[in-house]
């Protein structure tokens, strides 16, 4: 076979493969274009079968909404319909009080023309008779009724005017026997015991011997105990008492409690005696605050704040003339309900104002200014009603009476320490003579407390060690002297006892 031969069999096989590439290459792209519009398809599929569950999703949510909103119009709708049945109901009342007015205008309007009628008939009587008596006196009309009425006038005056005095003696008689029943009822009804604190209190003793322990070794016990319960202890041959002695209720009671706790102990020193005293004062607080809510729920009287009820509690301890101070204001309060009950006042705010109207007294040694603007500041600041500020701020006519309570409390006090035996002035002025020379000796710079005691005798002045030293002391001394005899009247002499103390205390641990 040629040369040639071979080449143009290679040629054709050549050329017979390359078509056959091309032709293979064109079935591949063939199947891939199927595949491929397969592969478009399935995700238009997809792509409507996503569209169509979006747009159910859309149309359940859309149904939820409407649901949603057609509740909140039903709602809106039944309260409409609510709102307007109640509008209806106002009109109807309305209406059918509208109805009530207007058959009252017409029955006043009724009753106006009645009187009219009856008004031009008695001028018509009156004219008729005026003539008639004209004509028989032969007179003129204005002639005869001046003559009638100057006739009338002068046989009736004299009656007149008795007849007006007797009504006036009979109004006040009757009012005077009204006022006279309302007093004695209430106090009646009320019962007349009171009893009348002293100024000492006596204190019983196991044996004699604890007389020895009180005073202590050259009186040091029985100067601690003085020095710091500012009272006057009396040891004197009296077998089984000791007498504690001071014009302050509240400090004598202290003293009296702790001096009891420390003869129960048996062990009496300065250091005890202090304890004990803070120990008592604890406990007569206790007592002075369930004093004061007896006392409230005795003159029933409700709604006072607890810090008043615990300092109207320490009037448990103050006298007035030797009358007990909280004991009087229970009877006030008694008193004030019962009048103001029987007048048509407002019985619990009397009762209130009654109960609390002393209040000041509690702390009048403590505090500036009267009784009244004290107990005023209190109930004030604690939050008390005007009305009850009001019913007691004018017991001493301090303040006008703004209500008919603030006379009825005035009253009351003045019934309660007016009768027989309620006080005794000699008490009453001793105590003040006392309290006048413990506030001169405070009023000085450096004092920290003073004390009055041995009957008014000596007044103990304490110091601040850090403000006063012993020269200014002295001085003191004499400055205290000389105002006390230039502001107070008083037999004898007063001793003025300046203390000076300094304490160091350090603590080994």
């Amino acid at each position: 076979m040629s040369t040639i031969t071979i080449l143009l069999l290679v040629g054709g096989v050549g050329i017979a493969g390359i078509a056959a590439g091309y032709f293979l290459r064109w079935v591949i792209a063939l199947g891939a274009k199927g595949s491929m519009e397969i592969k478009v398809r399935k995700m238009e599929l997809d792509a409507q079968k996503k569209a169509q569950e979006i747009v159910e999703e859309a149309e359940k949510a859309a149904e939820r909404d409407a649901k949603a909103k057609l509740a909140e119009v039903k709602k809106e709708e039944e309260q409409l319909n609510k709102d307007k049945d109640r509008l209806v109901q106002k009109e109807e009342k309305l209406e059918s009080k509208q109805a009530t007015v207007d058959a009252d205008v017409e029955a006043l309007k009724k009753k106006v023309e009645e009187i009219r009628e009856i008004r031009t008939k008695s001028e018509e009587a009156l004219s008729a008779r005026t003539e008639e008596l004209a004509k028989a006196a032969k007179l003129p009309v204005d002639e005869a009724r001046e003559e009638l009425m100057q006739a009338v006038e002068k046989d009736s005056a004299e009656s007149i005017v008795q007849r007006m005095q007797k009504l006036e003696v009979a109004g006040k008689e009757q009012i005077e026997r009204k006022a006279q029943e309302i007093l004695t009822t209430a106090i009646h009804r009320i019962g007349n015991a009171m009893p009348a604190d002293v100024i000492s209190t006596k204190v019983e003793l196991p044996n004699d011997d604890l007389k020895g322990k009180i005073i202590g070794k050259e009186g040091r016990n029985i100067k601690a105990f003085e020095h710091a319960s500012g009272v006057d202890v009396i040891v004197d041959d009296t077998p089984g008492t000791i007498t504690i002695s001071s014009f302050d209720p509240i400090r004598r009671q202290i003293a009296r409690t702790a001096l009891e706790m420390l003869i129960a102990d048996g062990r009496i020193q300065p250091a005890k005696i202090e304890k004990a005293l803070k120990k008592a004062a604890e406990e007569i607080g206790k007592i002075t605050k369930e004093a004061g809510e007896k006392a409230a729920f005795e003159a029933k009287v409700k709604g006072l704040d607890p810090r008043i009820i615990a300092i109207l509690g320490k009037l448990h301890f103050r006298t007035s003339y030797g009358q007990n101070v909280l004991a009087h204001s229970i009877e006030m309060a008694i008193l004030a309900g019962l009048i103001a009950t029987e007048v048509g006042a407002d019985p619990e705010i009397a009762r209130a104002g009654a109960l609390v109207h002393d209040i000041g007294k509690a702390v009048d040694h403590e505090v500036q200014g009267t009784h009244v603007e004290i107990g005023r500041r209190i109930l004030q600041k604690f939050g008390a009603s005007k009305e009850i500020v009001h019913a007691m701020e004018a017991h001493h006519e301090e303040y006008p009476y703004a209500t008919a309570e603030s006379y009825i409390v005035q009253v009351a006090d003045a019934i309660s320490g007016g009768r027989p035996g309620a006080r005794r002035d000699t008490i009453e002025q001793y105590i003040q003579r006392l309290e006048d020379l413990e506030a001169i000796a405070n009023n000085n710079p450096g004092v920290e407390k003073s004390y009055a005691i041995a009957a008014g005798r000596e007044v103990r002045v304490f110091v601040n060690p850090k403000k006063v030293d012993d020269l200014e002391a002295y001085k003191l001394a004499r400055d205290i002297a000389k105002e006390i005899e230039k502001e107070m009247a008083y037999p004898g002499e007063i001793k003025i006892n300046v203390i000076r103390e300094t304490r160091s205390i350090e603590y080994a641990r």
